[in-house]
């Protein structure tokens, strides 16, 4: 949550800052600011509520340029979205400071710097660092060894970058739980939450490890680890380019992801299965011996990815015939679980900072567990760095706040999984075969559900004026319209609910009526006969139907029941991501026909960095 960006250069830094808080945008909306040191060496700072838009207009004429500067986008934790609470924050003699994190004792610091005289205009916790690194100064400190006073302070996660008017010519950094990257430059340095921030000046990357502190000056960079031991981190080149977090011609963020989704599972798959067969070194050089031994998975994640791990649950057990777990990251860390005899630990996160599947992946470490799995979208994250086994997911950016291509990607590769754990727990050489030619006909398939967008935009505008929406799906689909109606609730603010279809009469039809739509997703296996009983306690009861349906399944339309044909039979197992492309799409299409912010919702943040 939250975006950073910083430089120190020989050239005016306040275009690149304000160029990367845009492109940070997606981790943060309510507020954005700038700090400069500029000609007469006095620290100029501005701030503004809303997007970084009213800032870009702000500062028209407002701040002259300068060399050195740090910015910030906000998503609000401590204190309201307004001016006084923005970033950057400022602490007597010129100090200001950026922050992404949560510092849990920041009451108690708070009242001690009170207590000496310290005057606190905003109800942030950030604000509270800037006063203590101030207070050290004031002890004699230089600025470098001042945060690194402060920091071993502070309970709880932080990326923090200060600039200060005694120390005009360095910025100082510093991380715990949240994620910094240095971008390295010629004779000028960078600064940011993200890599995307800072790819139209750089593609050369230095990651922070856990406690680092740094400083970045013109032509150099000295890091410290949280011992205060001067280390040397390695640089390394990014992939991207700066047009992979442009939308191009779309209306939006999310559209351009939707539409890239059969050449990002392709890029999932690529490399990775060759020949009817699953190269299951791709996650790792240890893989198969920990496959091997495999004897049960746990799988933990948030939001989207913990439907991913619903989903896959279905056919570890089913496939494997293993014993598999899904838990939502943030209950798992706190329920000293047990831990069964040679258990596989996977983390799923699209950006590989989530707080709480991090700390669960760390406990995860000390707890008994075979090894550690993390699926991942970011190569350079804190998850890929920390597991064991890894399994890049190649989704490339994603920027809207709506998850979709990272799922579909996520469903990709947790397929590979079941492959590969297959193959050492009873699945034959012929089924290996199938099942890999089943994921490689995907991005076949997404091509061909896309084309369905045309009747599911005339279909939204049915969707547009309703208040609350249920889903439905049955087996491995339950997951998907768990998905399904996330999609909805966070991008047209219409309440959305799910369930197992199986679940209706034990509760959810005591809200059917004719203004409550019923959304059910209607493959042909083996528990579609099961899931048209349920649709009809659904219309004896006067709910509309709208039913995603396999061209096999016999379902029809008729009065009250509206059946959206899917183009073409697909397997149990490419079902999931499938049946996930109309639902996505069905979101977009509402929600721009109710006005909302489709890639910013409000309330909600791309990469959640807190607890």
């Amino acid at each position: 949550m939250c975006g950073i960006v910083g430089a120190v250069a020989d050239r005016d830094v306040l275009p690149l800052l304000i160029d990367g808080l845009q492109r940070l945008e997606y981790r943060g909306y309510d507020s954005a600011g700038v700090a400069l040191l500029n000609g007469d060496g006095r620290v100029h700072r501005l701030r503004t509520v809303g997007k970084v838009a009213r800032l870009r207009q702000a500062l028209d004429g407002a701040l002259a340029s300068g060399h050195l500067g740090i910015a910030h986008t906000r998503w609000a934790t401590h204190g309201v979205p307004s001016e006084r609470n923005a970033h950057p924050h400022v602490s007597h003699d010129g100090i200001a400071i950026v922050h992404n994190g949560i510092i849990e004792n920041h009451e108690p610091m708070r009242a001690e710097l009170e207590g000496r005289g310290y005057a606190f205009e905003s109800e942030t916790d950030t604000e509270v660092i800037a006063h203590r690194i101030h207070f050290h100064l004031d002890q004699g400190a230089a600025l470098f060894a001042a945060v690194q006073a402060t920091v071993r302070e502070l309970h709880g996660a932080y990326a923090l970058a200060v600039l200060s008017e005694h120390d005009p010519d360095t910025i100082v950094l510093a991380r715990a739980g949240c994620p910094v990257v240095i971008g390295v430059g010629d004779g000028e340095h960078f600064v940011a939450s993200d890599v995307s921030a800072l790819l139209p000046v750089t593609r050369t990357f230095i990651f922070l490890e856990e406690g680092d502190v740094a400083a970045i000056h013109r032509r150099g960079v000295q890091i410290v680890d949280a011992q205060g031991r001067p280390v040397e981190r390695p640089a390394h080149l990014s992939e991207l380019s700066a047009d992979a977090v442009e939308k191009g011609d779309y209306a939006h963020y999310m559209l351009k992801e939707i539409h890239e989704q059969p050449r990002a599972v392709a890029q999932t798959l690529a490399e990775r299965v060759v020949g009817g067969k699953l190269l299951e070194t791709a996650f790792g050089p240890a893989a198969t011996e920990v496959l091997r031994r495999t004897e049960a998975v746990q799988i933990v994640a948030c939001g989207t990815s913990w439907h991913a791990g619903a989903v896959a649950r279905y056919f570890v057990e089913q496939i494997c015939r293993l014993p598999c777990s899904v838990d939502i990251a943030s209950e798992f860390r706190y329920r000293n679980p047990v831990v069964p005899k040679n258990t596989l630990f996977v983390a799923i996160s699209q950006s590989g900072e989530t707080a709480d599947t991090l700390a669960a992946l760390r406990l995860a470490k000390q707890a008994g567990y075979l090894s550690t799995l993390a699926i991942c979208n970011v190569p350079e994250s804190s998850l890929v760095r920390e597991a064991g086994l890894v399994m890049l997911t190649r989704a490339g950016p994603e920027i809207g706040v709506a998850s979709t291509k990272a799922f579909t990607t996520q469903l990709a590769a947790l397929g590979m999984l079941v492959i590969a754990l297959g193959k050492h727990h009873g699945l034959s050489r012929e089924a290996e075969q199938e099942l890999v030619g089943e994921l490689l006909e995907i991005p076949r398939l997404i091509e061909e559900t896309l084309a369905l967008e045309p009747a599911l935009r005339r279909l939204a505008e049915t969707f547009v004026a309703k208040q609350h929406t249920l889903f439905l799906g049955r087996g491995a689909l339950a997951p998907i319209a768990m998905e399904g109606a996330l999609k909805l609730k966070e991008i047209s603010y219409i309440h959305a609910e799910a369930y197992a279809a199986g679940e209706l009469k034990h509760g959810p039809l005591a809200l059917i009526d004719a203004d409550m739509p019923v959304i059910a997703v209607a493959p042909n296996n083996d528990l579609l006969e099961k899931l048209k009983s349920n649709l009809q306690e659904v219309r004896a009861r006067g709910g509309e139907l709208y039913v995603f349906a396999d061209p096999a399944s016999g379902l029809a339309s008729s009065d009250g029941v509206h059946v959206i044909e899917m183009p073409k039979h697909v397997s149990y197992f490419q079902a999931p991501i499938i049946y996930t492309i109309p639902l996505q799409l069905l979101a977009y299409h509402v929600a721009t026909m109710r006005g909302t912010d489709v890639d910013q919702p409000r309330n909600l943040a791309k990469s959640v960095t807190v607890e």
